[in-house]
């Protein structure tokens, strides 16, 4: 099985392969400067040039359990990861962009990190507080966190918009999995996708206009990997979302934040299928 780290213009369609590999890459994002992806692979982080495409590894310290749910801060100088090597279970740390020594953020596990604000001030993750799921910020500065939503049911993904006033997320608080938006403050949380997918990660694009999501089967449990699914748009403000490329993937396609700086474009990984 190899992984295909790809980009797909969002007018046109077309796709183009970045790097082909055998090993499993996952949740490309954009560097601030449109020259490289960022993606993990067993543990660790690495850089892909858009030029010269190669997986070149980021120092993380003695960090090497890192999951898929990583990215740059709005001013590009700063990495949010999520490892577990120190306390067992996810939990956010942020280092220089170009690797480094870590610095642990949050107190609490598990916390999965997923978003910057648009000032760099704070971190916003999935987590679980209680024994129930939960979406939280913590301050850079200290870590003090703030649960902005939290109950009996399912929640994940989020994602400021670039003028911080919403926050996109996944759950299945109204019954199948679908996309909701709340206000930054955690208030006036609203259902944007009520359709027959299932549907996870979504990701407001920098120009605020358009999001993008990955989209599965109906009845599919959770977020798993190895299944057909879609990459789809959506307008910003709610409306009907249209389906942009039908693959073979899942977890590892578009977990994290993938747009490129000009929102023309944004970043994914297919799998070969099995044979």
């Amino acid at each position: 099985m190899f992984a295909s780290i790809e980009t797909i213009d969002i007018e046109t369609g077309e796709t183009f392969v970045v790097l082909q590999t055998d090993a499993h890459v996952e949740a490309p994002n954009w560097t601030r400067d449109g020259a490289a992806l960022i993606v993990n692979c067993d543990g660790r982080l690495y850089t892909v040039s858009l030029a010269e495409p190669a997986l070149v590894p980021i120092d993380t310290g003695p960090l090497a359990r890192l999951n898929n749910d990583h990215g740059l801060s709005p001013s590009g100088d700063l990495l949010a990861i999520s490892d577990k090597t120190e306390t067992g279970k996810s939990c956010i740390y942020v280092l220089p962009a170009l690797g480094g020594v870590p610095r642990r953020l949050t107190r609490q596990v598990p916390s999965w990190w997923h978003g910057w604000s648009p000032d760099g001030g704070a971190l916003l993750y999935t987590c679980v507080r209680d024994e129930a799921f939960g979406i939280a910020t913590c301050a850079l500065e200290d870590g003090a966190e703030t649960l902005l939503i939290h109950g009996p049911h399912h929640y994940d993904g989020p994602d400021y918009t670039p003028d911080g006033a919403w926050i996109w997320f996944n759950s299945d608080r109204g019954g199948a999995m679908a996309l909701w938006r709340m206000r930054a403050d955690g208030s006036d949380a609203q259902q944007m996708t009520d359709g027959s997918t299932v549907d996870w990660f979504p990701h407001p694009a920098p120009d605020g206009r358009q999001v993008c999501y990955l989209a599965y089967p109906a009845g599919t449990e959770g977020h798993p990997f190895g299944c057909e699914v879609e990459l789809r748009l959506m307008p910003a403000e709610g409306g009907t979302p249209r389906t942009l490329l039908s693959l073979f993937g899942g977890q590892g396609t578009l977990n994290v934040p993938c747009w490129a700086p000009d929102s023309r474009r944004f970043a994914f990984v297919r799998y070969s299928r099995p044979s």
